[in-house]
């Protein structure tokens, strides 16, 4: 497996991941109903997929691996139900800190829980990528707002953790077939949430959002979480942590260019930060990829 190809295709699922923002501010649904709906058709898509090509669902693979699967797929659609309602009781901004304390979360525990040795130069860069995520933010300069806010953008957080945990722990199955999976399981978690809280109420669907629930469903969710998945369960976690820094500099990147929303010099320098922490720490990873090609046998030398 190559690793700079996973990288590459992690990249492209983050910076899909921050254009959903952009793409949700001209859709005229709640947010808890879009997120299903990317669950839905992002399943349905890369089941299409497979189809087109031939290729069946591994049952037996999806079998050995259930355990982390339902794991994994329940934590995906409880991330997207506290960060949703973390939007609603907070600020954007205050939210987005809060789920992207994941990362670092994840680096501190990877030792400890999956045996992944501590690079240092790494661990710098995520706190040099967590440093830039606060001055993008704004958080540094306000109050943090609506307190149950924070704790439903930490345990999206939390549950951001699972799910990079879980996903590391799968064995011998395929990115398409642990996305579609993992999807599904997401779908049905938020279902529960999507009847009690719009019960009683009118749903109306214009012909826009629509377009924009099937672009989200379709691209951001069955082809970029294909990439994303694949990119997570190969390289290393602070590898992923640090590059998933990526996403909230895209999306507030969006709403600068596209929305035209205010970005100070605060702003700038963070996402300049964050996106040379990332630059710097992918570096560290062809750098030390190449030592242990070239170092087989050095058990320092290994992951």
């Amino acid at each position: 497996m190559n690793p700079t190809a996973e990288r590459v295709k992690y990249i492209l699922a983050v910076v899909l991941y921050g254009t959903i923002g952009l793409f949700l501010r001209f859709a005229g649904i709640p947010s808890e109903i879009a997120a299903m709906c990317r669950g839905i058709l992002g399943a349905l898509f890369i089941l299409l997929y497979q189809r087109l090509k031939h290729k069946k669902i591994d049952v037996e693979a999806v079998r050995a691996n259930r355990k982390w699967l339902i794991v994994g797929g329940v934590s995906l659609g409880l991330n997207w139900i506290f960060l949703f309602a973390a939007y609603v009781q907070t600020t954007v901004a205050i939210a987005s800190l809060c789920n992207y304390m994941a990362p670092l979360i994840v680096i501190l525990i990877a030792p400890a829980v999956l045996g992944e040795r501590a690079v240092w130069r790494n661990m710098l860069c995520t706190a040099a990528a967590f440093l830039g995520i606060i001055l993008v933010s704004g958080v540094w300069n306000g109050s943090v707002g609506n307190p149950s806010g924070v704790i439903m953008g930490l345990l999206a957080a939390l549950c951001f953790v699972v799910i990079v945990i879980s996903n590391r722990k799968l064995r011998d199955i395929s990115a398409l077939d642990k996305s579609v999976v993992q999807l599904a399981i997401s779908a049905a978690t938020i279902l529960p949430y999507v009847v009690v809280h719009n019960l009683g109420t009118v749903l109306t669907f214009d012909v826009r959002s629509i377009l924009i629930v099937l672009l989200l469903g379709v691209v951001h969710t069955g082809f970029a979480y294909c990439l994303y998945f694949s990119g997570m369960g190969s390289l290393p976690v602070q590898t992923v942590a640090i590059l998933g820094y990526l996403e909230p500099v895209v999306s507030v990147l969006c709403s600068a260019f596209f929305l035209r929303e205010p970005m100070n010099a605060a702003g700038w320098s963070g996402a300049v930060l964050i996106i040379g922490a990332a630059v710097l720490s992918e570096s560290i990873g062809q750098k030390t990829a190449r030592s242990d090609m070239q170092n087989p046998g050095d058990p320092d030398t290994k992951k």
